[in-house]
């Protein structure tokens, strides 16, 4: 099976920058029309996903919401309902992503551990020998749970992030050109905005959870971490 590569720079093209561009620059009747260009912007994140799928034959949960939220965009501005249902789905997606993500601290398996602390990752038998003959795996375990109450702390931020994002800057009626206009301008804001200092919180973590491993199990960085 092929393996993806991960590539930032073209997810940022395709699910940001090409759909803000098209709704910001081509909402006008003398271009596509505030439904064209909406139908064309939600087009591209949605033949890219469909396209990795296909291709890498890898699909999970959050994917999963990342796509009905683009269709419930769809449909909000090709149904022109209230701008204000935007706001509410903005915040709706990342806000089950943190709920889910809050409630598997409480199951077998967090999903900071599917994450971060699984063989592929980390030195795992090592780590787990060095926890068991320091008698640290009950603090280790803490430590995960605090880690993962954090991480549902990052989509709690997103949400409260999307919604205040939209409320401000969509306020037109949806099917107009400038509410396609302010969707464009919401979707490019919200990544510096939004999306970095999300991944810088869940680096936060990942440092977090390496300070405790070396603390608790007195072993190097090069002893922790997994190399080819």
């Amino acid at each position: 099976m092929t393996e993806k590569k991960a590539n930032p720079f073209t997810d940022l093209i395709f699910n940001v920058i090409v759909p803000s561009v098209v709704l910001m620059k081509l909402s006008g009747d003398e271009h596509l029309g505030s439904v064209g260009a909406l139908v064309v912007a939600l087009a591209f994140p949605i033949v890219f996903g469909g396209y990795e799928l296909i291709k890498y034959k890898k699909f999970n949960f959050i994917s999963l919401l990342g796509f009905v939220s683009v269709l419930l965009t769809g449909g909000i501005g090709l149904l022109e309902l209230d701008a204000k249902w935007l706001a509410v789905k903005e915040a709706l997606i990342p806000g089950l992503i943190g709920l889910g993500v809050f409630i598997s601290t409480f199951t077998k398996y967090p999903v900071v551990s599917k994450m971060l602390f699984n063989d592929t990752v980390l030195n795992l038998s090592l780590i787990k020998e060095k926890l068991g003959d320091n008698g640290k795996e009950k603090d280790f375990q803490r430590c995960l749970a605090k880690s993962n109450y954090l991480f549902s702390g990052t989509f709690v931020f997103s949400s409260v992030m999307n919604y205040v994002l939209a409320t401000m800057i969509v306020t037109s009626p949806s099917g107009s050109q400038a509410f396609n206009e302010e969707l464009g301008k919401l979707t490019l804001m919200s990544y510096p905005m939004i999306a970095i200092p999300s991944m810088v919180m869940m680096m936060g973590i990942f440092y977090f959870i390496w300070r405790q491993i070396r603390q608790m199990t007195n072993l190097e960085t090069a002893e922790i971490f997994k190399t080819q």
